[in-house]
């Protein structure tokens, strides 16, 4: 997902917009966005929503964020919305990795509540907010806790503001970047870019996605429309990038058939990583339309 879109669950007259946008993912809310006297109808909206056909046909990753485990909504949020067709639960504020296991668990037993069907319903993951201090410092054990788990992302309104650490200090969100970059490339999973609030700096937005970026990250979260095909434009292959990915993948198919491990591309020795970012770089422009297979 190059751009995730927040959409609050107790806004339906959004849904339907949000479906025919331009973000690749949607995260209808349940948690934040959502007052507490609000939470039933916002889950009701959403259990509606992933049961009718306005979904059935949707090319999109499609997520809710429920409420925290420790709170009294998680179990009936869980179990609301985990239906066929939903991509991924966003779970906020774990603590441990048992608790990543714990909301695992639930979704699981969710899942066969709700007719899943074995082999054909695709099985619901789970992407992990890192938005404590705590949760930071065991970002790598979170992302490895389970099976389910496909991504992290980054919460920094929660780490930092009850920290009174600078929101805009570029050095202090490079090094939160940086960190959960690593641990979700020691679970092998995606880590996705936290949201900037400020919709009316839309400079400040499209620099932060490409920090993201040069970071390794998958893509970045939005909450609002007009933030969406700035991220989607970060986040796509530059058509440079493609051309040398092309260049690469040649000349690996000819160094393959002479036994070479390196070989040169452009004056630049290539390798196993290297192939392996041009490969990826072209598996996401085919996926794009960017170039055909």
């Amino acid at each position: 997902m190059r751009s995730k879109l927040f959409v609050p669950g107790s806004r339906p007259e959004l849904f339907a917009k949000a479906l025919a946008g331009e973000a690749d993912g949607l995260s209808f809310d349940l948690e934040d966005a959502v007052t507490e006297a609000r939470k039933p109808q916002a889950r009701q909206a959403l259990a509606d929503l992933l049961a009718s056909p306005q979904v059935a046909g949707s090319t999109k990753t499609l997520i809710v964020r429920v409420n925290a485990l420790g709170t009294p909504h998680f179990a009936a949020d869980v179990a609301a919305i985990a239906r066929p067709g939903l991509h991924m639960i966003n779970l906020p504020k774990p603590g441990s990795a048992d608790e990543v296991r714990e909301a695992a668990r639930a979704i699981e037993l969710a899942e066969r509540a709700n007719g899943f069907r074995d082999g054909v319903d695709a099985p619901i993951g789970l992407l992990i907010n890192i938005e404590s201090p705590r949760a930071l410092r065991i970002a790598h054990e979170l992302a490895g806790a389970h099976p389910r788990v496909v991504g992290l992302q980054i919460g920094l309104a929660d780490l930092f503001e009850p920290l009174a650490i600078d929101r805009r200090d570029v050095a202090a969100v490079q090094n939160v970047m940086l960190q959960l970059r690593m641990a979700a490339g020691e679970a092998g999973v995606q880590v996705y870019d936290t949201v900037f609030a400020d919709v009316g700096d839309p400079d400040f937005f499209v620099a932060e996605a490409r920090r993201a970026r040069s970071l390794g990250f998958a893509g970045k979260s939005c909450i609002h429309p007009s933030q969406v095909p700035l991220a989607n434009a970060v986040f796509r292959p530059t058509d440079a990038e493609i051309a040398h990915a092309q260049k690469v993948v040649k000349a690996a198919e000819g160094a393959a058939e002479r036994e070479v491990g390196a070989f040169l591309v452009d004056g630049k020795m290539i390798d196993g990583p290297f192939l392996v970012r041009a490969r990826t770089v072209l598996e996401t422009a085919i996926r794009l339309g960017l170039v055909q297979p």
